[in-house]
Protein backbone atom coordinates (compact mmCIF):
# COMPACT_ATOMS: atom_id res chain seq x y z
CA UNK A 1 0.00 0.00 0.00
CA UNK A 2 1.46 3.36 -1.05
CA UNK A 3 1.65 6.39 1.23
CA UNK A 4 -1.15 8.13 -0.66
CA UNK A 5 -3.42 5.11 -0.36
CA UNK A 6 -2.67 4.93 3.36
CA UNK A 7 -3.68 8.58 3.82
CA UNK A 8 -6.87 8.06 1.81
CA UNK A 9 -7.72 5.04 3.90
CA UNK A 10 -7.26 7.00 7.12
CA UNK A 11 -9.32 9.85 5.71
CA UNK A 12 -12.16 7.44 5.01
CA UNK A 13 -11.90 6.10 8.56
CA UNK A 14 -12.02 9.64 9.96
CA UNK A 15 -15.04 10.52 7.81
CA UNK A 16 -16.72 7.31 8.90
CA UNK A 17 -16.15 8.18 12.55
CA UNK A 18 -17.57 11.68 12.05
CA UNK A 19 -20.55 10.21 10.21
CA UNK A 20 -21.19 7.69 12.97
CA UNK A 21 -21.07 10.49 15.55
CA UNK A 22 -23.55 12.55 13.51
CA UNK A 23 -25.89 9.56 13.22
CA UNK A 24 -25.67 9.01 16.98
CA UNK A 25 -26.59 12.64 17.66
CA UNK A 26 -29.53 12.44 15.24
CA UNK A 27 -30.80 9.23 16.85
CA UNK A 28 -30.46 10.77 20.31
CA UNK A 29 -32.36 13.92 19.40
CA UNK A 30 -34.87 12.01 17.27
CA UNK A 31 -35.78 9.63 20.06
CA UNK A 32 -35.95 12.53 22.50
CA UNK A 33 -38.43 14.27 20.16
CA UNK A 34 -40.75 11.30 19.60
CA UNK A 35 -40.04 9.06 22.60
CA UNK A 36 -42.23 8.65 25.65
CA UNK A 37 -41.03 10.76 28.60
CA UNK A 38 -41.64 7.71 30.82
CA UNK A 39 -39.87 5.32 28.46
CA UNK A 40 -41.20 2.72 26.06
CA UNK A 41 -42.79 -0.12 28.02
CA UNK A 42 -43.74 -3.51 26.54
CA UNK A 43 -45.47 -6.14 28.71
CA UNK A 44 -44.55 -4.20 31.81
CA UNK A 45 -40.85 -4.07 30.87
CA UNK A 46 -39.16 -0.80 29.88
CA UNK A 47 -37.22 -1.57 26.70
CA UNK A 48 -36.22 2.01 25.84
CA UNK A 49 -35.09 4.74 28.25
CA UNK A 50 -37.06 7.74 29.36
CA UNK A 51 -36.93 10.65 26.93
CA UNK A 52 -37.35 13.48 29.43
CA UNK A 53 -34.68 16.08 30.16
CA UNK A 54 -33.58 14.42 33.41
CA UNK A 55 -32.59 11.21 31.62
CA UNK A 56 -31.70 12.49 28.14
CA UNK A 57 -30.63 16.13 28.04
CA UNK A 58 -30.30 17.81 24.66
CA UNK A 59 -26.88 17.45 23.06
CA UNK A 60 -26.57 21.23 22.93
CA UNK A 61 -27.20 21.44 26.67
CA UNK A 62 -24.49 18.85 27.35
CA UNK A 63 -21.95 20.63 25.16
CA UNK A 64 -22.90 23.98 26.65
CA UNK A 65 -22.11 22.74 30.16
CA UNK A 66 -18.43 22.42 29.23
CA UNK A 67 -18.20 26.23 29.14
CA UNK A 68 -20.10 26.76 32.40
CA UNK A 69 -18.22 27.05 35.71
CA UNK A 70 -18.23 23.92 37.84
CA UNK A 71 -18.91 26.03 40.92
CA UNK A 72 -19.77 29.68 41.31
CA UNK A 73 -16.65 31.58 40.31
CA UNK A 74 -14.74 28.35 39.64
CA UNK A 75 -13.08 26.89 36.56
CA UNK A 76 -15.18 25.84 33.56
CA UNK A 77 -16.32 22.23 33.57
CA UNK A 78 -14.40 21.62 30.35
CA UNK A 79 -11.14 22.61 32.05
CA UNK A 80 -11.94 20.46 35.08
CA UNK A 81 -12.70 17.45 32.85
CA UNK A 82 -9.50 18.03 30.87
CA UNK A 83 -7.44 18.19 34.05
CA UNK A 84 -9.04 14.97 35.30
CA UNK A 85 -8.34 13.24 31.98
CA UNK A 86 -4.69 14.28 32.10
CA UNK A 87 -4.44 12.92 35.65
CA UNK A 88 -5.90 9.59 34.55
CA UNK A 89 -3.75 9.55 31.42
CA UNK A 90 -0.64 9.04 33.56
CA UNK A 91 -2.09 5.88 35.07
CA UNK A 92 -3.29 4.74 31.66
CA UNK A 93 0.13 5.29 30.06
CA UNK A 94 2.01 3.44 32.80
CA UNK A 95 -0.55 0.63 32.92
CA UNK A 96 -0.65 0.31 29.15
CA UNK A 97 3.14 0.16 28.87
CA UNK A 98 3.49 -2.34 31.69
CA UNK A 99 0.62 -4.50 30.44
CA UNK A 100 1.94 -4.49 26.85
CA UNK A 101 5.43 -5.49 28.04
CA UNK A 102 4.08 -8.34 30.17
CA UNK A 103 1.82 -9.48 27.33
CA UNK A 104 4.69 -9.50 24.84
CA UNK A 105 6.95 -11.47 27.18
CA UNK A 106 4.22 -14.01 27.89
CA UNK A 107 3.49 -14.42 24.18
CA UNK A 108 7.15 -15.01 23.34
CA UNK A 109 7.51 -17.46 26.22
CA UNK A 110 4.37 -19.39 25.23
CA UNK A 111 5.49 -19.53 21.60
CA UNK A 112 8.96 -20.75 22.59
CA UNK A 113 7.78 -23.51 24.94
CA UNK A 114 4.58 -25.33 24.06
CA UNK A 115 4.37 -26.82 27.53
CA UNK A 116 4.22 -23.27 28.91
CA UNK A 117 1.46 -22.39 26.44
CA UNK A 118 -0.62 -25.41 27.44
CA UNK A 119 -0.10 -24.74 31.14
CA UNK A 120 -0.27 -20.93 31.18
CA UNK A 121 -2.77 -19.90 28.52
CA UNK A 122 -5.86 -21.20 30.40
CA UNK A 123 -4.86 -19.10 33.42
CA UNK A 124 -4.27 -16.05 31.23
CA UNK A 125 -7.85 -16.40 29.99
CA UNK A 126 -9.14 -17.17 33.48
CA UNK A 127 -7.54 -14.00 34.85
CA UNK A 128 -10.01 -11.86 32.92
CA UNK A 129 -13.00 -13.42 34.68
CA UNK A 130 -12.04 -11.94 38.07
CA UNK A 131 -14.42 -9.06 38.96
CA UNK A 132 -12.32 -5.93 38.68
CA UNK A 133 -14.40 -3.99 41.18
CA UNK A 134 -13.50 -6.62 43.81
CA UNK A 135 -9.85 -6.89 42.78
CA UNK A 136 -9.15 -3.14 42.86
CA UNK A 137 -9.37 -2.69 46.67
CA UNK A 138 -7.10 -5.72 47.14
CA UNK A 139 -4.43 -4.24 44.88
CA UNK A 140 -4.75 -0.88 46.62
CA UNK A 141 -4.35 -2.59 50.00
CA UNK A 142 -1.23 -4.45 48.89
CA UNK A 143 0.24 -1.30 47.37
CA UNK A 144 -0.21 0.60 50.62
CA UNK A 145 2.57 -1.44 52.20
CA UNK A 146 5.03 -1.12 49.30
CA UNK A 147 7.59 1.46 48.26
CA UNK A 148 9.81 1.92 45.22
CA UNK A 149 13.11 2.57 46.94
CA UNK A 150 12.84 5.95 48.68
CA UNK A 151 9.51 6.68 46.96
CA UNK A 152 6.34 5.55 48.78
CA UNK A 153 3.58 3.84 46.86
CA UNK A 154 1.14 6.37 45.43
CA UNK A 155 -2.61 5.76 44.88
CA UNK A 156 -2.24 6.33 41.13
CA UNK A 157 0.24 3.43 41.02
CA UNK A 158 -2.50 1.08 42.20
CA UNK A 159 -4.72 2.42 39.41
CA UNK A 160 -1.91 1.85 36.89
CA UNK A 161 -1.51 -1.72 38.14
CA UNK A 162 -5.21 -2.34 37.65
CA UNK A 163 -5.00 -0.88 34.14
CA UNK A 164 -2.06 -3.14 33.29
CA UNK A 165 -4.03 -6.15 34.55
CA UNK A 166 -6.61 -5.58 31.83
CA UNK A 167 -4.14 -4.44 29.18
CA UNK A 168 -1.83 -7.47 29.15
CA UNK A 169 -4.49 -9.98 28.03
CA UNK A 170 -5.24 -8.80 24.45
CA UNK A 171 -1.53 -8.27 23.80
CA UNK A 172 -0.60 -11.73 25.04
CA UNK A 173 -3.30 -13.50 23.04
CA UNK A 174 -2.95 -11.39 19.89
CA UNK A 175 0.84 -11.53 19.87
CA UNK A 176 0.85 -15.29 20.44
CA UNK A 177 -1.39 -15.73 17.43
CA UNK A 178 0.89 -13.48 15.39
CA UNK A 179 4.05 -15.31 16.42
CA UNK A 180 2.44 -18.59 15.37
CA UNK A 181 1.19 -17.21 12.05
CA UNK A 182 4.20 -17.85 9.73
CA UNK A 183 3.65 -20.66 7.26
CA UNK A 184 5.52 -23.92 7.89
CA UNK A 185 7.42 -23.49 4.63
CA UNK A 186 8.79 -20.15 5.88
CA UNK A 187 9.96 -21.79 9.11
CA UNK A 188 11.59 -24.59 7.14
CA UNK A 189 13.39 -22.00 5.03
CA UNK A 190 14.81 -20.36 8.16
CA UNK A 191 15.93 -23.77 9.41
CA UNK A 192 17.63 -24.43 6.09
CA UNK A 193 19.67 -21.27 6.67
CA UNK A 194 20.69 -22.68 10.07
CA UNK A 195 18.85 -19.82 11.80
CA UNK A 196 18.34 -20.34 15.50
CA UNK A 197 15.27 -19.53 17.54
CA UNK A 198 16.29 -15.93 18.24
CA UNK A 199 17.09 -15.10 14.61
CA UNK A 200 13.86 -16.75 13.47
CA UNK A 201 11.97 -14.69 16.03
CA UNK A 202 13.53 -11.41 14.89
CA UNK A 203 13.57 -12.02 11.14
CA UNK A 204 10.36 -14.01 10.65
CA UNK A 205 7.98 -14.20 13.59
CA UNK A 206 8.05 -10.58 14.78
CA UNK A 207 7.49 -9.07 11.29
CA UNK A 208 4.70 -11.58 10.67
CA UNK A 209 3.03 -10.66 13.97
CA UNK A 210 2.68 -6.92 13.22
CA UNK A 211 -0.83 -7.23 11.67
CA UNK A 212 -1.91 -8.96 14.89
CA UNK A 213 0.00 -6.76 17.32
CA UNK A 214 -1.49 -3.34 16.61
CA UNK A 215 -5.17 -4.38 16.80
CA UNK A 216 -4.24 -6.04 20.10
CA UNK A 217 -2.57 -2.82 21.27
CA UNK A 218 -5.68 -0.81 20.43
CA UNK A 219 -7.77 -3.20 22.49
CA UNK A 220 -5.19 -3.01 25.27
CA UNK A 221 -5.35 0.79 25.22
CA UNK A 222 -9.13 0.73 25.57
CA UNK A 223 -8.87 -1.87 28.33
CA UNK A 224 -6.29 0.27 30.15
CA UNK A 225 -8.67 3.24 30.12
CA UNK A 226 -11.50 1.08 31.47
CA UNK A 227 -9.21 -0.35 34.14
CA UNK A 228 -8.00 3.10 35.19
CA UNK A 229 -11.52 4.54 35.41
CA UNK A 230 -12.86 1.55 37.36
CA UNK A 231 -9.74 1.55 39.52
CA UNK A 232 -10.20 5.20 40.45
CA UNK A 233 -13.84 4.57 41.30
CA UNK A 234 -13.13 1.42 43.34
CA UNK A 235 -10.12 2.74 45.25
CA UNK A 236 -11.46 6.26 45.76
CA UNK A 237 -8.47 7.88 44.03
CA UNK A 238 -9.17 11.59 43.64
CA UNK A 239 -8.20 13.81 40.74
CA UNK A 240 -9.01 11.46 37.87
CA UNK A 241 -11.91 11.19 35.45
CA UNK A 242 -13.24 8.08 37.19
CA UNK A 243 -13.71 9.92 40.44
CA UNK A 244 -15.22 12.85 38.55
CA UNK A 245 -17.88 10.54 37.07
CA UNK A 246 -18.91 9.52 40.60
CA UNK A 247 -18.92 13.09 41.87
CA UNK A 248 -20.98 14.38 38.96
CA UNK A 249 -23.42 11.45 39.14
CA UNK A 250 -24.52 12.72 42.53
CA UNK A 251 -26.02 15.69 40.71
CA UNK A 252 -27.85 13.56 38.14
CA UNK A 253 -31.26 14.71 39.34
CA UNK A 254 -30.56 18.43 39.50
CA UNK A 255 -28.02 18.74 36.65
CA UNK A 256 -28.16 15.69 34.34
CA UNK A 257 -26.16 17.38 31.56
CA UNK A 258 -23.20 17.71 33.91
CA UNK A 259 -23.01 13.93 34.35
CA UNK A 260 -22.54 13.42 30.62
CA UNK A 261 -19.57 15.82 30.50
CA UNK A 262 -17.48 13.43 32.61
CA UNK A 263 -18.64 10.47 30.53
CA UNK A 264 -17.65 12.26 27.32
CA UNK A 265 -14.27 13.04 28.85
CA UNK A 266 -13.66 9.36 29.63
CA UNK A 267 -14.71 8.38 26.10
CA UNK A 268 -12.39 10.97 24.56
CA UNK A 269 -9.54 9.67 26.70
CA UNK A 270 -10.04 6.24 25.17
CA UNK A 271 -10.04 7.74 21.69
CA UNK A 272 -6.80 9.58 22.40
CA UNK A 273 -5.09 6.36 23.46
CA UNK A 274 -6.36 4.57 20.34
CA UNK A 275 -5.14 7.47 18.19
CA UNK A 276 -1.66 7.28 19.74
CA UNK A 277 -1.47 3.58 18.89
CA UNK A 278 -2.65 4.37 15.36
CA UNK A 279 0.06 7.00 14.92
CA UNK A 280 2.68 4.56 16.20
CA UNK A 281 1.47 1.95 13.73
CA UNK A 282 1.66 4.48 10.89
CA UNK A 283 5.20 5.57 11.79
CA UNK A 284 6.46 2.00 12.07
CA UNK A 285 4.83 1.01 8.78
CA UNK A 286 6.56 3.96 7.06
CA UNK A 287 9.88 2.97 8.60
CA UNK A 288 9.52 -0.61 7.41
CA UNK A 289 8.84 0.60 3.88
CA UNK A 290 11.78 3.00 3.94
CA UNK A 291 14.19 0.31 5.21
CA UNK A 292 13.15 -3.00 3.70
Amino acid sequence: MSLGEAWRRRARVALGAVGALAVGVLLWEGYKAVGDPDGTVVAGVRILPRADDSAMPHVADILGRFADPELAGGDPIGLVVLSACLFTLRSVAVGFGLGAAVGLLLAVLMQRLRVVERGLLPYVVLSQTVPLIALAPVIAGWGGGLSLGPYPWQPWMSVATIASYLAFFPVAVGMLRGLQSPAPIAEELMHSYAAGWWRTLVKLRLPASMPYLFPALRLAGAAAVVGAVVGEISTGTRGGIGRLVIEYSREATSDPAKVYTAMIGAALLGLVVAAVVGVLEFLLSRQRKAYP
